[in-house]
């Protein structure tokens, strides 16, 4: 087994790791302080104008009609569309949906890889000249996923790039960090359209490396560039875990635990015991109206009775 591969692995299982323990750790931390912003989305026929189920008549005895489908809907609005990007800043826009999108779909070329690769594997030919449906499917289907997605991303980086670059009110907020991390995906990029356009138009080099990937089984020759594409995105995976990227773990967080937690904290409830455990938390900092050492319920109730105090 080559070194390519071996890397490939120990990248693999390190990003998993990392991913599903930042995820741990984020579920893990206390209680927040709930936005309950609204429209909230899973207010099944209120979610259009702002509703909430508050406003029935001894709500807390009434089931709440939930729409899980309205959910997810919106949340597909914001990260696959960039909603937000949108109605807040139409002209990034223009270069932070290509990005995303590009990205997106290079998520879907591996995993279309993937199921082409336990398709030979099951004696399914995956090729121009598949006589199986699927085959032919997933085979135009991962030269159009991988094809667009290093085009857009190239266009979209560089849009994003030379917007923090030339934009003042960009380049104020941008750090040194977010142009390195710009220039290596860029470089991800480019280095996967080279080595498309040089050496795999197909993909059938790669999806042959996927093959032995998934078996365990040491990988053939690989052409140059595709050597050099893999190794990029060994380095990739590594680097992923280091910056400020990885908020994408705090995606469903956000949303789900911020913005659309709408749980009424009522007696008994994992929202009171949530709270609870909140306000015994101990004060680590201190400010003239907080004192270091104690715990949230000391201080809030030190506030309260300082407030009827004046």
């Amino acid at each position: 087994m080559s070194g390519l591969q071996i890397a490939s692995y120990v990248s693999v299982l390190f990003f998993v790791m990392v991913i599903a323990a930042k995820m741990i750790k984020i579920a893990r931390m206390p209680v927040h302080l709930r936005w309950d912003l609204y429209p909230i989305p899973h207010e099944k026929g209120r979610g259009a104008y702002g509703g909430s189920y508050f406003e029935e008549v001894d709500w807390w005895t009434k089931p709440k009609n939930f729409s899980l489908f309205s959910e997810v809907k919106e949340m597909a609005k914001e990260i696959i569309l960039v909603k937000s990007v949108y109605e807040h800043n139409k002209p990034l826009w223009v270069f932070s949906f290509p990005f995303h999108f590009g990205m997106y779909s290079l998520i879907g070329f591996i995993g279309l890889l993937a199921i082409g690769a336990i398709m030979e594997l099951a004696g399914v030919s995956v090729s121009a000249l598949s006589l199986s449906s699927f085959g032919l499917v997933v085979f135009y289907l991962t030269i159009f996923c991988g094809t667009i997605g290093w085009v857009l991303g190239i266009f979209g980086g560089i849009g994003l790039f030379l917007s923090r670059l030339l934009k003042r009110e960009l380049r104020v907020a941008s750090a040194f960090s977010d142009y390195v991390n710009l220039l290596f995906l860029l470089a991800v990029f480019g280095v996967g359209l080279w080595s498309w356009y040089t050496a795999d138009q197909s993909y059938t080099a790669t999806r042959a490396f996927v093959q032995s990937w998934l078996t365990f089984q040491p990988a053939t020759a690989q052409p140059a560039a595709m050597v050099v594409q893999l190794w990029v995105t060994v380095a990739l995976l590594f680097y992923f875990l280091f910056t400020q990227m990885t908020h994408m773990v705090g995606k469903y967080f956000t949303y789900h635990r911020v913005r659309w937690e709408d749980e009424p904290n009522i007696q008994g409830s994992k929202i009171e015991h949530a709270v609870q455990a909140a306000l015994g938390q101990t004060i680590t900092w201190s400010a003239p109206h907080i004192k270091t050492g104690g715990t949230w319920a000391e201080a809030a109730t030190a506030t309260e009775e300082t407030s009827k105090d004046d």
